[in-house]
């Protein structure tokens, strides 16, 4: 039986219903149902942030099902964005360091000289000496890194996830050793004589940081970690154990690479071609399914109608500027180090580098530290006093206003510096998250810096201005009038008084 004539069958049924004795049909008495909450229903005109939605009892008209359609097109692809942020970041990493043929396991890409303003990488830092590497497992299978003495470092995965620590911080404890990093699902023999990493994605980034020998003048500290590096470090394919691959060490001190995550369009495009290398459960069904939804699958080409790429090029724009106002104006109580009436902050919200609050995501600190930083190692939040470093951000002045580079201000560190080792801020680009490129190579000063003055107090004061005022010059950081800018103070070896914020830093002042 058709579905035509089982409508034309219910409808003579109704009208038999309604026939009286006398043969003729009665007239029904209709009535609203007046007893329907209203909170169940929907008025024939409602007023929104996306425009007047309106409906035929119940039903949306045309113009309405077009308005929730593309805002919901919209509002996930800005979920997609700002949730992708990490994998992303990650992604145009790998991006980078390929760009300058560092594009199989045993090309290493290393800072020689130390690293610049001219290398694009979320606040790098000019006091030690990086050295970086991707693993490509789907290509390579179970690969070996020999790791040299006194090292520290870090695995990160494809979702910017922490897999192990290298080095100090490590299994190895500082000693080095061979670790060995297996693909997703691997079922193979595993040898003995390893530190065994397991990988939930076939990309795999290597951190790694020679820390320069203070015992050492720094003409010599920086070629000896240099050597260290490129004399003892071995990274290969397991398969290729009685035969590696030559190590080539591609130094970028001095030269040009971008590490930065787009803010366009071309970020949707960069993501479906993430998830094409990666195994299909490299992402949760969540963020699966709005991935999806906006027409990014693993498997599918990604080709967006007119429609769906001007939707698409909008939310990169909604989403870019989400990033940058939780970077720049967080709202995140565990962001700030001395409570909101200070511009400092710290870069993992409540120093949990799993961006969980009350067993769930903190999906804006999560945002916040992927967009403006790289290496995840919970190694790197927990401060512990005399070891390893810790670190302070400011992005505003003292009266919580943006920091503009035509105008001088001027920082105030109090006496007794609470550090084992040495304390360096450096300036950063709002643009990029990277170095801040002026005429000074390494926009860095601080205890180790020739030339600074210190106050009879043994107080220091750093001025940021487009030229040194007078006097200055030894203590002066150089920015550029029409560019913001910000800085991090970075603690080598922190001690007790900054630990437990007896000690603290001063607000970035205007001084004119």
């Amino acid at each position: 039986m058709t579905k035509r004539l089982i409508a034309v069958r219910a409808v003579i049924a109704m009208s038999v219903a309604l026939v009286g004795t006398s043969g003729f049909a009665q007239s029904p008495q209709l009535k609203m149902t007046t007893d329907i909450p209203h909170s169940i229903t929907a008025q024939d005109k409602v007023e929104t942030s996306i425009g007047t939605l309106e409906y035929f009892d119940g039903v949306p008209q045309p113009k309405t099902v077009v308005k929730v359609y593309d805002y919901l097109d919209r509002s996930r692809a800005v979920n997609v964005f700002i949730n992708s942020i990490p994998m992303l970041s990650i992604h145009t990493l790998r991006e980078g360091q390929a760009s300058v043929a560092a594009d199989t396991c045993n090309k290493i890409c290393i800072w020689d000289n130390l690293m610049d303003s001219k290398s694009l990488l979320l606040t790098g830092n000019t006091s030690t000496m990086y050295a970086v590497g991707f693993l490509d497992l789907a290509k390579d299978g179970p690969t070996v890194i020999d790791l040299p003495l006194g090292m520290l470092g870090i695995l990160d995965d494809m979702a910017f996830r922490y897999m192990t620590d290298l080095g100090v911080a490590g299994p190895d404890k500082g000693k080095g050793g061979k670790f060995l990093v297996l693909p997703p699902g691997h079922k193979g023999d595993v040898p003995d004589g390893y530190f065994v990493v397991p990988s939930k994605t076939n990309g795999v980034w290597v951190f790694m940081r020679g820390y320069l020998d203070k015992s050492l003048p720094l003409e010599k500290a920086i070629p000896a970690a240099s050597a260290n590096i490129r004399d003892n470090l071995k990274v290969y394919p397991l398969g290729s154990k009685d035969a590696p691959p030559k190590m080539e060490f591609i130094k970028v001190s001095g030269k040009s690479m971008n590490t930065i995550l787009p803010n366009d369009y071309t970020f949707f495009e960069k993501l479906h071609d993430l998830i094409q290398d990666e195994p299909d459960d490299y992402l949760g069904a969540e963020a699966k399914g709005m991935m999806a939804a906006i027409g990014i699958e693993k498997g599918k080409p990604f080709d967006p109608d007119t429609r769906m790429k001007a939707i698409l090029t909008d939310a990169a724009a909604i989403g870019n500027a989400a990033a940058r106002a939780i970077s720049y104006f967080p709202r995140e109580p565990g962001n700030f180090i001395y409570g909101k009436e200070s511009a400092w902050v710290m870069a993992y919200a409540n120093k949990d580098t799993g961006f969980e609050k009350n067993g769930a995501y903190n999906l804006d600190a999560r945002a916040l530290f992927h967009f403006g930083y790289i290496c995840v190692s919970p190694a790197m939040a927990v401060t512990v006093a005399g070891k390893g470093s810790d670190y302070g951000l400011a992005m505003l002045d003292s009266e919580g206003k943006v920091l503009d580079g035509a105008k001088i201000y001027k920082l105030h560190l109090p006496p007794n510096v609470p550090v084992r080792d040495f304390w360096a801020v450096t300036m950063y680009d709002t643009q990029t998250r990277s170095q801040l490129q002026t005429n000074q190579q390494f926009p860095t000063l601080g205890s180790q810096t020739e030339g600074m003055k210190q106050n009879a107090d043994g107080s220091w004061d750093i001025y940021f201005a487009p030229k040194p005022p007078k006097g200055q010059e030894g203590n002066w950081l150089q920015t550029i009038p029409g560019k913001s800018w910000w800085i991090g103070l970075r603690m080598y070896g922190p001690l007790q008084p900054w630990i437990d914020k007896t000690w603290r830093p001063g607000e970035i002042e205007l001084v004119e």
